[in-house]
This record gives structure tokens, sequence and C-alpha cells, in this order.
């Protein structure tokens, strides 16, 4: 195998596109057997990004794992994206990444300085965010795959869940969507430039700013917007929280040259798949096609999700707008009566 081999090429599908569809992974979960530890704050009952472990009064272990083929064909980007995105959980739990354990799966042929250079990618963002890497685990396998499992540090308090918010909320998006547009076309070669080395930036974007905002106000909920794609996370926030979201899509920084691309059909498999999971609760209401194709549309190292107290919204959306990629105010929580869409999207 030569050094410039793409990445993208030895894989089937890439970055969080790979994700099982949330509604498989539903049944899959079905009837598992729970064990109850009133320690336990936040397990997998509520598809929330982490679980989070009581250890004191004031102290909690929030841990995630999350690894996926290659998004990128450099071997030091992919690695800081894929811990950049391991990282996100940890934040949308409004905790601090502590520790992180390398996972590695790579063909036997591949180069050494590749993958070299992709543990660099992911230690330099864990070192960036504060955080150290002490170890992991690596396999052959005929696929790369990266990533990392984290362990971050939140007061019990303090912790964030997606099934917090409350009816007068208002949503906060904190990054653009089109990203799972945007690498699909580029592994056909038809994304242009601009548009990927912008996706890239995105993708390596820590999250650490957009929380650090966050807990210093009174948020209710937050998830990070990755392959189940923003509608699917929402709806699992409201699902989460008995609430109904009414949502802006006038409001949404869609990326243009990803709803361009929209507009032609290229399209990831897993916009497909989050279509399937979470269309029946959503009421799409006048909006363009390709736009809803961009809030199914899975994301990578996508933004956080944030439903805060209404009083709490413009002192927010102001520090945000100076500290993240791209502050939106996309909607508001409300009651949900029971029967009927959970989304409703307004063009």
């Amino acid at each position: 195998m030569e050094e410039s081999v793409k990445l993208t090429k030895l894989a089937s599908c890439a970055g969080c596109g790979a994700k099982v569809g949330a509604g498989v992974l539903s049944q899959l979960l079905t009837d598992l057997r729970v064990h109850r530890d009133p320690n336990l704050l936040v397990g997998f009952d509520t598809s929330d990004d982490a679980s989070v472990y009581r250890v004191s009064d004031e102290l909690a272990l929030v841990q995630t794992v999350d690894f996926f083929p290659p998004i990128a064909d450099d071997p030091y980007l992919f690695g800081q994206i894929a811990a950049t995105n391991a990282l996100s959980d940890v934040y949308a739990m409004g905790g601090e990444p502590k520790l992180a354990l390398n996972i590695l799966c790579v063909p036997e042929k591949m180069p050494k300085s590749a993958v070299h250079n992709l543990l660099r990618g992911g230690y330099d963002k864990v070192y960036e965010a504060g955080a150290l890497i002490t170890g992991g685990h690596s396999i052959l396998d005929d696929e790369p795959k990266y990533g990392l499992a984290v362990t971050g540090f939140v007061h019990p308090a303090r912790m964030l869940t997606n099934a917090g918010a409350r009816p007068g909320d208002v949503l906060f998006l904190t990054k653009p969507l089109g990203i799972g547009v945007l690498t699909t076309a580029a592994k056909a070669e038809l994304c242009p430039e601009a548009a990927l080395r912008r996706a890239h930036g995105l993708m390596t974007t820590l999250n650490k700013a957009a929380r650090d905002v966050m807990v210093r106000h009174a948020v209710h909920a937050c998830t990070d917007v990755t392959g189940f794609g923003f509608l699917g996370h929402l709806l699992e926030m409201m699902q989460g929280s008995g609430a109904r979201a009414e949502i802006d899509v006038t409001a949404m920084d869609l990326i243009p040259e990803a709803l361009e691309l929209a507009r032609m059909g290229i399209l990831p498999e897993g916009m497909y798949r989050n279509r399937a999971f979470a269309a029946e609760a959503v009421d799409p209401g006048d909006v363009e096609l390709a736009k809803q194709d961009l809030l199914y549309d899975p994301q990578t190292a996508g933004g956080l999700l944030i439903a805060a107290a209404p009083e709490s919204a413009e002192a927010l959306f102001t520090e945000l707008r100076a500290a993240v990629p791209s502050a939106q105010r996309v909607g508001a929580v409300g009651t949900y009566p029971g029967g009927g869409p959970r989304i409703v999207l307004h063009a």
C-alpha cells in the first residue's frame, strides 16, 4: 500500500455516516437486562450522549466511546476529526474531558508513517481539549477505523442531558449543517475544494468553547448533532423531554454548497436512515425537500443543540456568537399534547 493512498477509498462509508440507524439501534437494545444503581445518573435508556456516574456529591464521571472509518484522506486530519467527535459527547453533558483511550483498527499493509500521523492527529486534539491519552487498543482490520473512549468530569448537580428541555425553552445550534453531503460528494470528487476545506475546519473545531459558554447560563438540555442528523437528535431530545419543537428553518445555517449538492441528489446513505427514523414525527410544512435533507444529514463532529431558559436566551446567544463557528437561534420548545408530530418545521 502506498503512502499516498486515499483513506476514504478504503472504507465503504465515512465518519458518523457509518453509525447504525437510530431506529435499528433502539430495536437492538430492546429487552436488554439493565441493572439499576442509584449513582448511575444517566444510562442508555434515554439515548443520551454519554453515561454519567456519581462518585461523590461534588464529582461525577462522564464516559463515552466513539470511533468510525475515515472521513478524510489525510491520516493526521482523520485523527483530528475522530478525536474532536469523540470528545464532543462529554461537552454535550456539560462536562470536561480528562482521560482518553485510543481505539484503532488498521489494515496490515497500512504504512507505519500513516498510522503514526493518524494517532498524532488524535493526540493533538485531545491535548487541545486539556485531556490526556493514556493508552488504548489496536487490532488489524481491512478497513481503518479510529476513535476514543473518553472519561470526563462534571458536577452532579450541573450535568446536562438530552431529556431536560422545558416548554418555553429556546433552541440554539452552534455549527452549520451539511457535512455529510459534502464528504459524500468528496468521495466522488464532486465537492468544491473551498467547501471541503470549510468542512474539515468545522469537523476539527472542538465544542469546548460552546460548552464553556453554555454552562454559564440557564440551560436545561443539550445534545451534540452527529450521526442521526439534526432532526434525529432533536427528536430524541423531544421524546426524552416529553416536549415538542417548533423549528424556523430560515434561521438555520445550511452550507450553501451542501444545499446545491442535495438539490442534485448527492446524499449520504445515512440521510435516508435518519429520515426513516424521524420522518413520522416531523411535520415538514412547506420546507424545500433539499433543505429537509440537510436537516436529516448525518454530521461528523457537529455542533451542540442547546435548550436554554427564555430568560437566558439573549445573553447566551450574544456569547455564542463570539465563540462558536455558527450561532443559530433555531426554534423553541413547546408542550406536546400527545399524538401528532413532535417537530414542526417552518419555512
